[in-house]
């Protein structure tokens, strides 16, 4: 392919990111484009296998990082890990996580971006980019510094682009209750704004642009897309300009086929299938996890279980399976209701698949997905750790006898497929580099 490009990406560690770069990558590499991926070093020979060239950076010195040969759960271990240890900081209202959660979040990612700044512009200078793609909170200089074309990718919530109409990032305020915004505001600036401005000096130093107000990350002045449905997105109440480009999904097509076993397929009258999944880093929460398990055991429903990385600290019940990963965007079709942490992925890939959602939001942008599934009808927020027992099986027993709601999620799924998000962004993404290339 004489006009193939170079694109470089640069996710963020966590299985979310990563995967939703995966997806795009993929569909580069098939249409003849070179893909390297600048991931942090857990990744190591688990992107090579799908074509991708890796070339990953350290986010912190050698013995602070996980063992290569510690098996499956090395990837993203940084922040498995960094979860267990701040797991009981997610029982607090948003407004109190700002300072023990959120601003501790950004400062690790801070030091991460800062640690590897010198191996990144190595990377650049080995492969010579034609576009690089940025799926991260924090700004990394050497990647909107650099020759190349930058496209940044907002994998969170889209509130992550902040404006006056809308509720502030991580609060999980409703849309039409303004009376505690501009409070949550001022806590984020009273805890946040010493960290910012260190941060803005530094990547200044970088010979970065100045950071725009309470946010670690830049904007590119060429493409940023957005990972987000149009049918919860807030674009009524905060338009975005020209450089912004929506991508309704963007669903892998990485993963194994997933058959249904036998156990859980054949299930009585009037129970349904349910995927339980609080995601890669939600998952190490081992207690909140077996309460779930234990309740949902005592139902007449079947149960699929995403158990993650402390999989083996785990008791199933008799109507459930699961595995400490699956294959998510294959199985997810074949369930009736599906319960999460509000995690971007699972949230964008409910609604692709027409799935009703029960969300039980932890930490950072969850607390925003679960608000606007819930004001918007599409499924019920639960307070993750304050819920009743009957609460959750009388949320799961509504939404799935539901038929109405059922029909509205499977129409809107369809509609979702149809827009083909992934190889939108993939082509925006292909689009610009070749316009820089021409320049």
């Amino acid at each position: 392919m004489s006009d193939a490009l170079t694109v470089l990406f640069m996710p963020e560690s966590a299985y979310g990111p990563t995967n939703q770069c995966i997806g795009l990558g993929k569909v580069l590499l098939d249409r003849g484009h070179r893909v390297v991926f600048a991931a942090e070093a857990s990744w190591a020979g688990r992107l090579a296998p799908y074509g991708f060239v890796e070339d990953l950076v350290d986010l912190a010195p050698p013995h602070e990082q996980p063992d290569p040969d510690a098996g499956e759960d090395a990837a993203g271990q940084f922040w498995i890990d960094f979860i267990k240890e701040t797991a009981p900081e997610f029982a607090k209202p948003t407004r109190d996580q700002l300072a023990t959660f959120v601003q501790p979040t950004y400062q690790a990612l801070i030091d991460g971006a800062e640690y590897c700044e010198p191996q990144l512009r190595e990377i650049i200078a080995r492969h010579r980019p034609d576009v690089i793609v940025e799926d991260n909170v924090v700004s990394f200089p050497a990647l909107m510094t650099s020759e190349a074309a930058y496209v940044r990718i907002v994998s969170c919530n889209p509130l992550e682009v902040r404006g006056p109409d809308v509720p502030p990032t991580f609060s999980g305020y409703p849309m039409d209750d303004r009376s505690q915004w501009a409070d949550f505001l001022e806590e984020f600036d009273r805890t946040h704004a010493e960290t910012w401005a260190a941060y803005d000096a530094w990547c200044r130093e970088q010979g970065a642009p100045p950071l725009p107000a309470r946010d670690f990350v830049h904007t590119s002045p060429i493409a940023n897309l957005y990972v987000y449905p149009r049918e919860l997105d807030y674009t009524d109440a905060r338009p975005l300009d020209e450089t912004w480009h929506r991508i309704d999904s963007s669903v892998r097509e990485t993963d194994d086929e997933y058959a249904v076993p036998l156990e859980v397929a054949d299930r009585p009258d009037g129970s349904g299938l349910i995927y339980l999944s609080l995601g890669s880093l939600g998952s190490a929460d081992v207690g909140l996890m077996q309460r779930l398990i234990d309740i949902l055991g005592a139902t007449r429903h079947r149960v699929i279980v995403s158990m993650g990385p402390r999989a083996d600290e785990l008791r199933l019940a008799e109507n459930m399976t699961g595995a400490a990963t699956l294959p998510q965007t294959t199985l997810m079709p074949q369930v009736d209701l599906v319960i999460t942490h509000g995690g971007n992925n699972t949230t964008t890939e409910a609604m692709h698949f027409g799935m009703p959602m029960v969300v039980l939001p932890l930490f950072w942008d969850q607390y925003d997905n679960a608000q606007r599934v819930h004001e918007l009808g599409y499924g019920v927020r639960l307070s993750t750790y304050a819920f009743a027992d009957d609460e959750l099986t009388g949320a799961v027993d509504r939404l799935l006898a539901d038929s109405v709601l059922r029909e509205r999620m499977a129409a809107i799924g369809a509609d979702i497929r149809a827009r083909d998000g992934l190889r939108k962004g993939a082509g925006i993404i292909e689009h610009v580099g070749l316009a820089h290339r021409g320049r």
